[in-house]
């Protein structure tokens, strides 16, 4: 089985997130219709290789055309089953067991023209029991159960006879125990494949209920920092702008302006406040909004130029390189949320190596745009390759620390990309950025 995770996904995100947990069990079921599907057509082509050996080759009479007729209603039912899957509507667990009955009942009804339960595939039930113990629910599990029991117990009584060549030896006959064998055989092969099969689509489904609980949880923490940050932010802005007073002050009296070294240290102190107050601003103005109900309109080329000369006018970086050869330049939106993102990146990639080049990269195949930030640090280790991206995961030891880049790899995946970080051969680390250009374009 293939699963389809990007569908899933995006499944997921369509829905409210109290359902969000329903997806992965309906996509298990849609699976295991496709399983039984599958398992049905060897059913088809068993029953009538089967029936064509006993008939031809060990000269069994058989009634052709009441057990060839049966094979056509299977047949029927099945291609039903298909139109029903490719619908992509949820399956029910009544859905499955009905489908079981279905073929409980084609099973008995060939049982019954065969010989009844002298006939050695009678032990296929088994099989039907063993499916619907892996996809059923316990209730529909035991009336499974008691359905092929009863089967059972009627082909005891109601059958017809076959005419074996053998038929008055007092030991199994040869054709007897050979069906035996063939039967264990088909059991033990059908479970293994197909068992084995359901059990890998419930372990893909415990998966991706795993994953969207674990992102449920994060998007539930990005709202409570949300909330965090807007009621700092408010609270900042009357000790930034006192500040920024102070600083113009001092800028002006005398004994400053009279040393050239003081003067600059109040300048880039006042460079630092305004952009204090530009970060307050902006959680301010952002806090509530969503991408896309007060987008800003620019260019690819606008947005990566002034955010890489606003960086490198606001951080002590030594050394910056920045590359942005055969990019297109189209019309895009920007907001604070994507801008934040890449600046986050950018800090990270400055703390590992203050006094090194930083690098970025930037490129565009198959619309989706690339950007790779490198520096020349020392690189990530196993643990932090293992954990990138989670709260408070940081190499720094800082207490709260990793939140920057936490915040980003919800941005990227909320934009429908994702970011990944690698070692460089040479030395040195590199966060790759892969965001689709279209969800950075305005929606139509």
């Amino acid at each position: 089985m293939t699963s389809t995770p990007d569908a899933d996904t995006d499944t997921a995100e369509q829905v409210p997130l109290g359902e969000v947990a329903l997806v992965p069990d309906r996509q298990a079921h849609s699976n295991n219709l496709l399983q039984l599907i599958q398992m049905r057509w060897l059913a088809v082509a068993g029953q009538l290789f089967t029936i064509l050996i006993v008939e031809y080759l060990l000269a069994v009479p058989l009634p052709l055309v009441e057990m060839t007729t049966l094979l056509a209603v299977l047949t029927i039912f099945n291609v039903a089953s298909w139109l029903r899957y490719r619908l992509a509507l949820p399956v029910s667990n009544g859905e499955l067991f009905a489908g079981l009955l279905v073929d409980v009942a084609i099973l008995t009804s060939q049982l019954y023209y065969s010989g009844g339960s002298g006939n050695p595939f009678i032990y296929l039930y088994l099989l039907q029991v063993a499916v619907a113990s892996m996809l059923l629910r316990p209730r529909y599990t035991w009336a499974m159960v008691f359905a092929t029991s009863m089967c059972f117990v009627a082909l005891t009584q109601w059958h017809r006879p076959l005419a074996l060549p053998d038929a008055e030896a007092t030991a199994p006959s040869a054709n007897y125990v050979g069906g035996l064998l063939i039967c264990f055989l088909i059991n033990a092969s059908l479970l293994v494949i197909f068992i084995g099969r359901i059990g890998q689509n419930l372990r893909q489904r415990d998966a991706r209920l795993a994953d969207l609980r674990q992102r449920a949880a994060e998007e539930e923490h990005i709202v409570r920092m949300g909330l965090l940050a807007s009621g700092a932010a408010h609270e900042l802005g009357t000790p930034l702008a006192t500040l920024s007073v102070i600083l113009g002050d001092w800028a002006r009296m005398t004994p400053f302006a009279a040393e050239p070294e003081l003067r600059e240290e109040i300048e880039q102190m006042q460079v630092q406040v305004s952009r204090c107050k530009s970060i307050v601003t902006g959680i301010l103005q952002s806090a509530g909004e969503t991408r896309g109900e007060a987008p800003e309109e620019t260019t690819l080329h606008e947005l990566l130029d002034e955010l890489v000369a606003r960086w490198r006018l606001t951080r002590p970086v030594k050394a910056l390189e920045f590359n942005r050869h055969d990019l297109p330049d189209v019309p895009i939106i920007s907001d604070t949320a994507l801008k934040q993102m890449i600046d986050n990146v950018l800090d990270n990639a400055l703390e590992a190596a203050p006094q090194g080049l930083v690098r970025i990269i930037a490129s565009c195949e198959d619309d989706m745009l690339t950007l790779r930030v490198q520096d020349e640090g020392p690189g990530f280790s196993a643990k932090m390759l293992q954990s990138f991206g989670k709260p408070y995961e940081s190499s720094k030891g800082r207490p709260g620390g990793g939140l920057g880049l936490f915040l980003s790899v919800n941005v990227a995946r909320t934009l429908g990309g994702h970011i990944e970080p690698r070692n460089r051969s040479g030395g040195g680390a590199e966060v790759l950025i892969t965001l689709p250009l279209a969800s950075l374009m305005r929606s139509e």
